[in-house]
This record gives C-alpha cells, sequence and structure tokens, in this order.
C-alpha cells in the first residue's frame, strides 16, 4: 500500500488506468472475453544488485527461478499434487512461459542478466534499486521486458510488485536475493522460488486471495473460484483451515498468493487465469508472444516440459459465484507474521485508494441491489459537487442489452443479476468520485454513461 500510494499521489492518471483494468478484468469475469490462445512467452531481464559478493548471486541460482515460474503457471510444478481434493478441480494453467532475454533494448545479443556493483547495504520499498543514479539499474523498456530485480531488502521484506497501471520506469519486481530461486542464497522458508512467483501474479494484476481487507470478511480478490478468507495465513497451515464460514473446505492457503512458506503454495484457481489473461489482453497487452503450448521448454535445467498440458477449461462454462461471500468471521490465532511479500500487507488492495479514501469501489458499497442514487448516476443526475460541464445524454441507437462499459459486448448471462448489479455498483461510485475531480474524460464520462444504462436495465435504480 505504500508504493500504490505513492502512485495515487504522484501519478494523477493512475486512478483512471486502474479504473479501466478493472472494467476489462470484470467482462472477463464474466464469460465476455476469450481466453488467449495458446501459450504467452515473456521476456524477462533480471538486474543483480549487490554490495557483498554472496549477494552477486550465481547464474545456476537466477536458472532455478526461471524454472520454478515455468513450472508454476503451467501447473506442472511436482507439489501441485498436494492441492486438497475439494480444490483439485480448480486449479489453472496459465500457460505462461518466461525466458531469459536474448537481446537488449537495442537489439545487441544479451543474457538477459544485468549485474550492477551498490556502495548501499539494503534497499525498501521505495523504487531506490530500480534507478542507478540511486544505486540500483535501470528498467528496460516494459513493453517488451519483465524486470525483476534482486538485490538486499531491508525491514523483513521478501518482496513487491507494481501492479499494471504504474509508471514504466518503475515497472517489475523486485524479490531479495534470499528468497530468489532453490539455490545458491536462497534460504528457507523461502527457497523454492514462491516469492517471485507470488509478485509476478500482482504483476498480472492478481491481488491478495483474503482481499485485503485487514483481516475481515468483506474483502474480495475478484475472483469467483477462491474462497472468502479471513486475512493471510502463514507458515504451513493444515486443510481444513476455516475462517468466514467458508466450511467446510476453507482458506484455499495452498494459492500462491497467500503468505503461506514457499513449500505450501502451489496453485493458482482458474478463475486467477482468467484474471491474468485479462490483464494480457489489456494493460500488458505489447509485451510477450504468443507460442505453441508444447515442444522444449525455453529454459536451462528445468526437469519436466512445462508446455505440454492441455489449454485449461473456461470458467464461462461454470455459474459464477457470488461477488461477495457473507457470513461472520470464524476467531482464529493470529500466528507469527513471516517476513512479508508486500509491504506491509500489498502493494494493492481492493481498489478503496483509487477514489477516494478511505471508501472506494472495492469496499461492500451498502445496499448492492439499490445503490444511493447519488452515488451511482452521471451528470445528468443530482449535482456531486462544484457545476461541471456534461455531455448530453446519448439514447441508444437500438435496444440495448447489458453490456459493460461501452465495448457493446453483450453480457454472457443474465441469470444472476445480483453479482452483476453488485460490481456496476461498485463500478458507477468510481466514476461517479472520479468525476467529480475532474479526472474523467470524455471517453470516460461516455462509459459512465452506458454503465449506468447497463444498471439500469439489470434492475438497478
Amino acid at each position: 500500500m505504500q508504493v500504490h500510494r505513492r502512485l495515487l499521489d504522484s501519478d494523477p492518471d493512475y486512478a483512471r488506468r486502474l479504473a479501466r483494468i478493472e472494467e476489462q478484468a470484470f467482462r472477463a469475469r464474466r464469460g465476455m472475453m476469450p481466453l488467449r490462445p495458446g501459450c504467452t512467452r515473456i521476456p524477462v531481464v533480471v538486474h543483480v544488485v549487490w554490495k557483498t559478493p554472496a549477494q552477486n548471486i550465481s547464474q545456476a541460482q537466477i536458472d532455478s527461478q526461471i524454472a520454478v515460474l515455468n513450472q508454476d503457471f503451467r501447473a506442472t510444478n511436482g507439489d501441485i499434487s498436494t492441492v486438497p481434493a475439494p480444490f483439485a478441480p480448480l486449479t489453472g494453467d496459465a500457460r505462461l512461459v518466461f525466458a531469459l532475454a536474448d537481446r537488449d533494448p537495442a537489439g545487441n545479443p544479451h543474457d538477459g542478466v544485468v549485474r550492477v556493483q551498490t556502495d548501499r547495504d539494503g534497499f525498501g520499498s521505495d523504487d531506490a534499486v530500480k534507478f542507478s543514479s540511486s544505486g540500483g539499474s535501470d528498467a528496460w523498456p516494459r513493453d517488451e521486458y519483465l524486470n525483476i530485480w534482486v538485490c538486499q531488502l531491508t525491514g523483513g521484506l521478501l518482496g513487491y510488485a507494481q501492479f499494471p497501471g504504474g509508471a514504466a520506469a518503475t515497472d517489475g519486481v523486485v524479490v531479495t536475493h534470499t528468497g530468489f530461486g532453490t539455490t545458491g542464497t536462497a534460504s528457507p522458508p523461502f527457497n523454492r522460488g514462491r516469492t517471485t512467483t507470488h509478485e509476478i501474479g500482482h504483476w498480472l494484476n492478481l491481488r491478495h486471495i483474503w482481499g485485503d481487507d485487514g483481516g475481515g470478511c468483506s474483502g474480495s480478490d475478484f475472483v469467483d473460484d477462491t474462497p472468502n478468507q479471513g486475512g493471510p495465513n502463514t507458515g504451513e497451515p493444515s486443510f481444513p483451515t476455516i475462517s468466514c464460514s467458508n466450511g467446510p473446505n476453507g482458506d484455499m492457503f495452498m494459492n500462491f498468493m497467500d503468505y503461506v512458506d514457499d513449500a505450501a503454495m502451489v496453485m493458482f484457481s482458474e478463475g486467477q487465469v482468467v484474471r491474468m489473461h485479462a490483464c494480457l489482453d489489456g494493460p500488458r497487452s505489447a509485451i510477450g508472444e504468443t507460442v505453441p503450448c508444447g515442444g522444449k521448454p525455453p529454459f536451462k535445467d528445468a526437469a519436466k516440459d512445462p508446455l505440454s498440458d492441455p489449454v485449461p477449461k473456461s470458467l464461462a462454462n461454470d455459474p459464477p459465484k457470488s461477488i461477495i461471500q457473507d457470513g461472520p468471521k470464524n476467531p482464529v490465532q493470529d500466528p507469527p507474521k513471516p517476513p512479508i511479500y508486500d509491504p506491509p500487507k500489498g502493494i494493492f488492495e481492493p481498489p478503496k485508494q483509487v477514489i477516494d479514501p478511505p471508501k472506494g469501489i472495492a469496499d461492500p458499497p451498502k445496499g448492492l441491489t439499490d445503490p444511493p442514487k447519488s452515488a451511482l448516476e452521471p451528470p445528468f443526475g443530482p449535482p456531486l459537487g462544484p457545476p461541471v460541464v456534461t455531455p448530453p445524454i446519448q439514447p441508444p441507437m437500438q435496444p440495448a442489452t447489458p453490456f459493460v462499459l461501452g465495448t457493446g459486448a453483450p453480457a454472457a448471462s443474465a441469470q444472476q443479476p445480483a453479482p452483476l448489479l453488485a460490481h456496476y455498483a461498485q463500478i458507477l461510485q468510481s466514476y461517479a468520485s472520479l468525476h467529480q475531480r475532474g479526472l474523467l474524460d470524455a471517453q470516460g464520462l461516455a462509459a459512465w454513461q452506458q454503465a449506468y444504462a447497463a444498471y439500469q436495465q439489470l434492475g438497478g435504480r
């Protein structure tokens, strides 16, 4: 959240970009967008920023991390067999392939590793490691490479990521060298490369599985097949671990987006795969190339071919669950916290900071099926603040069917209006606040009007 708030304070367009990214993720979640074909191969540049010889990690340690990523994002990791039976059908193959870059930004041959010696004892979450002027290493173009910085992090920090929508100069993930890869300086219990898997999940717009609501039961990661969960799990929990009345199966603590030890996190869900693909089709559409999901793995010393698994089935065939699962939180003990992944518990909580702190679109709106009129209507409704110039209302050219934010795409199903109304309420609140702050352009105003029309068609008032 420190990084997220810094971006909100320093970049006026950040909130608008986040809102549109979430709109696209919502369309994908409702089956309005097809999954990407084949596999997506992403070039990686690893910036090794070191002061001591131990911090200057070996090529073998880097290769071990690339191998882990290719297994984790293809669901070919050997320990995926430990997923409890009730969750096993939900495991997802993200069909992502990672390979060290073979060319630098100028087109010259390169091994994909940049080594920079620094005079700094360590780095925090202030992005200093991402700039040569502050003792770090400058990012390569984010439209061509996934930047990973490996360094000595301080304050018990294992790693952090920048979500899509932030500045190009700081785009990528940062991982402490003791939590990177499976050999060399990698140290238990974070020596299986899962810190980097977790952070790349954030880079692809995944949120923490418990919804970043401070340990309550009202948060959401906006993925339908991950149970509602009351805060992060740590260590190696036993199954089932129940919170938020989510029995009998309890928390999906073995998910890569929880805070458990490396040995305990082993899977992404199919819903998370849909969200990652929406990110790759949207804000990260410029990076990577489509390759067949077969053949030899493009990394060294892989234990198995991560390209051999079939494409996962689409979530569009399964009826979506409610966006918010209600129920009182069961009391649980608060275990000791391990070194954290994201300061203090994630760069990107549900986007309540996108709008007006402390209220925002990620907080469950009161009266989801009948939200307050002033919070939802476009500028042609009650005044939202200082007088503003608003576009005229344009009636639809033809009978409209529900769609999301100006895409014109029909909704996948009208059989479950309550979740749709809930999410439209959140989106409309976002637009209302952005308009009040003068952050909507003409395209945004038009999208707001269209979203409100769709909300009314679904029965909202």
